[in-house]
């Protein structure tokens, strides 16, 4: 039998993640960082109840040409690049691998121009950095944005999400310094059938929400 739906909207789950965070932050500058666009309004409720920044970091899969729903890798908008273990064929010809690599990160950096016009970017060295997205589902593009972050320098990687599947939680583990997810179903099946409501993001409400956090 399929899992109910564990939360109205992603609102309502970036309140449920912000208690969960809120009771386990340290007294030290923090700064939140969302996985756009769906991380956005998961992430401005976290931010506002710590009272503290909300940035991005802008991630994108690398999908197969002729299967655009089908990730094989991630890369951020300055070029952090995380290729799947099991790779298919094609990646193996260097200019396929090359173009999709391009065409995935040139979306990435027109995302991260466009929500980041006019605001200063906020660098997390020395903070703890908390990275939200509402849910995990292969958690490729969670983890190169963890190496992203890393080099900025942070004193920790926290990640927080209202979702994930319980068989990554030990890789989130090695990549983060702490962990906080709310639900863990099994089965996991995709993160969109754990929201009663899950429209798409589009982009005046992801600014909305980086508005709404200063």
């Amino acid at each position: 039998m399929p899992n109910p739906p564990l939360f109205q909207d992603r609102h309502q789950a970036g309140e449920e993640l912000a208690r969960a965070v809120l009771a386990a932050v340290p007294p030290q500058p923090v700064i939140v960082y969302a996985l756009p666009r769906g991380g956005l309004p998961v992430a401005e409720p976290v931010a506002r109840h710590l009272q503290c920044p909300l940035d991005v970091v802008v991630a994108k899969k690398i999908t197969e040409p002729e299967q655009p729903e089908l990730a094989i890798g991630a890369v951020t908008a300055d070029g952090h690049v995380l290729w799947m273990k099991q790779k298919p064929a094609w990646i193996l010809n260097p200019g396929l691998r090359r173009a999709a690599l391009e065409q995935a990160q040139q979306k990435a950096q027109s995302q991260l121009a466009q929500l980041t016009a006019n605001r200063s970017p906020r660098p997390a060295k020395g903070a703890v950095a908390i990275l939200v997205d509402d849910g995990i589902a292969t958690g490729m593009t969670i983890a190169v944005a963890v190496q992203a972050l890393r080099e900025q320098q942070p004193a920790e990687i926290w990640i927080a999400v209202p979702v994930a599947p319980v068989g990554l939680i030990g890789s989130l583990n090695q990549w983060a310094d702490r962990v906080i997810v709310l639900e863990t179903p099994d089965p996991f099946w995709s993160v969109s059938r754990f929201y009663l409501d899950f429209p798409q993001v589009e982009m005046e409400e992801a600014l909305t929400c980086l508005r709404m956090v200063t």
